[in-house]
């Protein structure tokens, strides 16, 4: 019997949300320890890098999946772009020098809504048009411009620095990638996976990603600050 979670969602989606959601929480665990607590662990580089990368990359395919099922897209997106402001909002008052402007909320809300026009293509014009924005991306990570107004797509300069930056290519090309996935594999809107795993935890973290998205890195911080009070 193929596996269908709460409400027909498909478990394998959001079980993949769910270990995202882990690796993107380790990562910022090891970013917190040594921005905030000294701690000599290096998150620019090696295993801790490729994690949260995995952990990003995840994400951006899944949201492109779940958008080529979804019928709800526009509403899904304002409600993604409205969270993104508010992050905007909030690191500019903790600093405005690396404050978010184009983080990953922005990246997926902006693709949401994109997708609703995109939509109806075709399978292959979508990985067609996903590896031609993907590889322009990686070209636009040669240029320097002399200001950051295009930020969004990009094309920025040495000057632009930000906590959180995701800008449309190279990423719009896995959102639109994971819409191919989405069409290719997704064309009966149900489970492709088999499997009778008892991984409630995991895809109950994937049910509620935005959620947990929003609420880890403060939580973190407050336990992190806990936890050094009472032993050191």
């Amino acid at each position: 019997m193929v596996k269908i979670l709460v409400m027909n969602r498909i478990w394998e989606i959001d079980f993949l949300r769910g270990i995202a959601l882990v690796l993107m929480i380790y990562y910022h665990l090891c970013f917190d320890l040594v921005e905030f607590y000294d701690y000599s662990l290096n998150y620019e580089g090696g295993l801790i890098y490729l994690l949260g990368k995995l952990s990003s990359t995840l994400f951006i395919i899944l949201a492109g999946i779940s958008s080529s099922l979804s019928k709800n897209n526009y509403k899904r997106s304002i409600k993604i772009l409205g969270f993104a402001l508010i992050i905007t909002i909030a690191t500019y008052i903790f600093d405005p020098e690396t404050y978010i402007r184009f983080g990953i909320l922005h990246l997926l809300g902006l693709s949401i809504f994109l997708s609703t026009f995109f939509i109806k293509l075709s399978k292959y014009t979508l990985l067609i048009l996903g590896l031609l924005i993907t590889l322009i991306g990686y070209y636009f990570k040669n240029i320097t411009m002399s200001s950051n107004l295009l930020f969004p797509l990009g094309l920025i300069n040495d000057n632009y620095i930000s906590l959180d930056y995701f800008p449309l290519f190279p990423y719009f090309g896995v959102f639109l990638l994971g819409m191919f996935l989405g069409k290719i594999l997704y064309q009966q809107k149900r489970s492709i996976i088999n499997l009778n795993l008892n991984i409630e935890a995991i895809s109950y973290l994937g049910r509620h990603s935005l959620l947990i998205y929003l609420v880890h890195q403060p939580l973190l911080l407050a336990f992190l600050y806990l936890f050094y009070s009472i032993f050191e």
